[in-house]
């Protein structure tokens, strides 16, 4: 079970609480414990990230919305990496030498509590971001994230009890709801078109590969007394990576042109300002004819599409118009990213393995590794082709490629249970699919499509129905398993998925190549 443990699930933020429940709290560590995790996303990761996004900023002198990705931990992910989430709550509650705490015998609902209490505050954090991000600003918001992450990690990692160690978990949550609003728009806001594909999806690679890192300090903290703390603070001294990092970025120029033309503030000061930062994000070596003739077309952009007399859009407006069409885009996007099975394709992943005869699937840090190898391998290949092929194209061929793995994997437990290799084969055609679809693919449409008057709002509803549905996704799949089994779980997530591909083809515009400007006069009206 312990192996099994760790697999589930993969992009959600919380553990099974009665997945964690299967470890006795004074029972000696069982054998798939060990570097217990999942590839979903972490914001030790995405800190991971940042470092390196602004060393590729300088050397390629390209405009730093790769820096922005200093502020978004992640669908990741988020919040703590994922793999520490999984193996902390075991580490307090396998024994009293290991936990370091005189109140390590945790309950299975204590236990769900420390694995999911980052969830509830992401939606708490996701709730917030729709009362306040649009009037703080995108570079604010992501600070205020990052201060979150600081104080949460530390919190949760010296906590003396565990009402603190819950206090600290919620605190980091709303820090990731923050940064889950965040982020895509300072991204998207400061990036030219012609690579703005790229520098969002880019996150996701670098998620990947900083859950890889995660896998191996939580497995090598397992065994340490206390070592729960040591994973949970991990994220400390990151995060102020990515405060600092944020602090030194510029406003996004698009919203210091919206708040002039929303009458919050002086047009021409914020345009001077939106000037100043646009040269920070481009480089100097652009003239300053160049960078103002780009505010003047962006700032007649916004105002044909935002009548100055009316204020930012209110919860109505989001169920009006080009507005609505965007929510139906972006939030069934991110809805299908989490109920199309992934939680439950790599719950089962080690026993798959194992039945294909891979002796290394007996340890679920093993199972981890190799399915997080083979992630950033894909990965890569969505992030260096989506401004070449498209969003559509990754989108139809990814999502057609998980719906024909889960009726594999149906078809495998159903009545070819003979031939393990479908089994794996299905299984990687699963992971690489996803990571060239949905994993990508969602967000950065999220962080584009909708208009500007709407955009902050629009996004917010986005990340509620994220981690909503996530909620949703991670209490239902136990008793789902236990009253469908296997065979027709895959078979009820395989419908799910042809109903996405639907969607896709009928709802989903292709956006490369244009300006968000031109997204919302061309593809929304």
């Amino acid at each position: 079970m312990a192996a099994k443990v760790g697999l589930f699930p993969s992009s959600s933020l919380t553990t099974s609480p009665h997945a964690i429940a299967a470890a006795p709290t004074n029972a000696p560590r069982p054998r798939g414990a060990r570097g217990l995790a999942s590839p979903g996303r972490s914001a030790a990761a995405m800190d991971a990230f940042h470092v390196s996004c602004g060393h590729m900023r300088r050397a390629a002198r390209r405009p730093p919305a790769v820096a922005p990705e200093m502020a978004r931990p992640g669908r990741s992910s988020r919040g703590r990496p994922s793999s520490f989430r999984k193996i902390a709550p075991l580490s307090i509650s396998l024994s009293a030498e290991l936990s370091g705490t005189t109140w390590f015998s945790l309950s299975s609902i204590q236990l769900g509590l420390v694995a999911s209490g980052s969830l509830y505050g992401a939606l708490g954090g996701s709730l917030l971001a729709y009362r306040v991000a649009d009037f703080l600003g995108r570079r604010i918001e992501l600070v205020t994230a990052a201060a979150l992450y600081i104080s949460g990690a530390l919190v949760t990692g010296f906590a003396p009890d565990f009402v603190l160690l819950i206090i600290g978990r919620l605190l980091y949550g709303i820090g990731i709801g923050l940064a889950m609003h965040g982020a895509p728009l300072y991204i998207a806001e400061t990036s030219p078109s012609r690579i703005r594909g790229t520098l969002i999806s880019l996150k996701e690679l670098f998620i990947v590969l900083g859950i890889l890192t995660g896998y191996l300090v939580g497995s090598l903290e397992i065994d340490v007394v206390g070592g729960w703390r040591y994973m949970f603070g991990f994220g400390a001294p990151l995060a102020v990576i990515m405060a600092i990092g944020m602090w030194n970025l510029p406003p996004s120029p698009r919203w210091l042109l919206l708040r002039a033309v929303q009458g919050k503030a002086s047009v021409e000061d914020n345009k001077k300002k939106a000037i100043q930062a646009l040269r920070s994000l481009r480089g100097r070596f652009r003239s300053d004819r160049v960078l103002a003739d780009e505010i003047d077309d962006t700032l007649l952009s916004i105002k044909a599409a935002y009548a100055e007399q009316e204020s930012e859009g209110n919860i109505w407006k989001m169920f009006e118009g080009a507005s609505l069409k965007a929510l139906i885009i972006g939030g069934g996007l991110v809805l299908f990213q989490q109920i199309t099975g992934q939680p439950s394709v790599l719950y089962y992943a080690t026993s798959i393995l194992q039945t294909a005869g891979f002796a290394a699937a007996s340890d679920a840090a093993k199972v981890s590794i190799l399915i997080g190898l083979f992630k950033l391998l894909m990965t890569g290949v969505a992030v260096f082709k989506v401004d070449d092929l498209g969003r559509r194209p990754l989108l139809i061929g990814g999502i057609g490629g998980i719906a024909v793995s889960l009726f594999l994997l149906a078809a495998y437990y159903k009545i070819l249970n003979s031939f393990p290799f479908v089994a794996v084969g299905a299984l990687l055609l699963y992971v690489g699919s996803y990571q060239v679809s949905f994993g990508p693919i969602s967000w950065l449409m999220v962080s584009e499509i909708f208009p500007l008057r709407t955009r902050g709002r629009g996004i917010s509803l986005a990340v509620l129905t994220n981690f909503g549905s996530n909620a949703l996704v991670t209490f239902a799949f136990s008793p789902l398993q236990e009253f469908l089994g296997p065979a027709n779980i895959f078979l009820l997530f395989g419908a799910i998925s042809l109903l996405s591909l639907v969607f896709v083809i009928l709802k989903v515009p292709e956006t490369k190549g244009l300006t968000l400007e031109e997204i919302e006069s061309k593809l929304l009206k």
